[in-house]
């Protein structure tokens, strides 16, 4: 398949999940691609201090604290925490991944992301990316300004090197009197205001929530 057919395919490929802050894309053969080894590579930039090897599941994400600066690496840890809490895939372990890619960092983005994978045996890598990440000014019972988070997940087939499925979550918290639509969330959520951490975990559970959906529920 050539590059042009396979982009064609993946921007054709909408998905309608009735979620006004979360909207993903996949490519429309995804499930023919057996997708069930992932390994969730750490943002490439990192500080030396962060790049300690410190496994995801020693911190909680309730307890995570993050700024602007670190909020890519926090975003890699959710997305570990909640595809390992689900069954029916295999993740590539945190530390195992990390060692391999602190080894290739001379290398180029896409090339390097290819070769973790082919390194640790995986089917795709996740990566994210932070594009917006704003903390709420006040507490949860009541802001002079709310969180604010946006951020990109993809998952990229090793073998071909491709974008398969993409999710972008973006939600600056309302009130629930000026947005309906938020009375889903409330279950989860409570009627509070997130931090911004808070906000972002919630976005990583919806995100993943869909991808195993597709990848596990409804395997090929």
């Amino acid at each position: 398949m050539t590059k042009t057919l396979a982009l064609l395919l993946f921007l054709t490929a909408a998905c309608g999940f009735g979620s006004q802050n979360m909207q993903t894309r996949h490519s429309t053969d995804i499930e023919a691609r057996r997708i069930r080894r992932i390994a969730v590579v750490p943002p490439g930039n990192t500080s030396a201090e962060q790049k300690a090897k410190i496994p995801y599941t020693s911190t909680s994400p309730a307890d995570a604290k993050s700024s602007e600066q670190d909020a890519t690496d926090l975003l890699a840890k959710l997305v570990y925490l909640a595809m390992t809490a689900v069954a029916g895939w295999q993740i590539v372990g945190d530390s195992e991944v990390r060692d391999v890619a602190d080894s290739l960092e001379s290398m180029s983005d896409p090339a390097r992301l290819r070769r973790i994978g082919e390194m640790v045996y995986a089917d795709a890598v996740m990566i994210g990316r932070v594009q917006r990440y704003r903390e709420r000014v006040g507490n949860e019972l009541g802001v002079k300004s709310p969180a604010s988070v946006a951020f990109v997940l993809d998952l990229i087939d090793v073998r071909r090197g491709d974008v398969i499925w993409s999710a972008r979550f973006d939600e600056t918290q309302k009130p629930l009197s000026e947005n309906i639509f938020a009375i889903g969330d409330i279950g989860q959520r409570g009627i509070k205001w997130l931090t911004a951490d808070q906000l972002m975990q919630d976005g990583v559970k919806k995100a993943v929530g869909q991808l195993q959906q597709l990848l596990v529920r409804n395997p090929t």
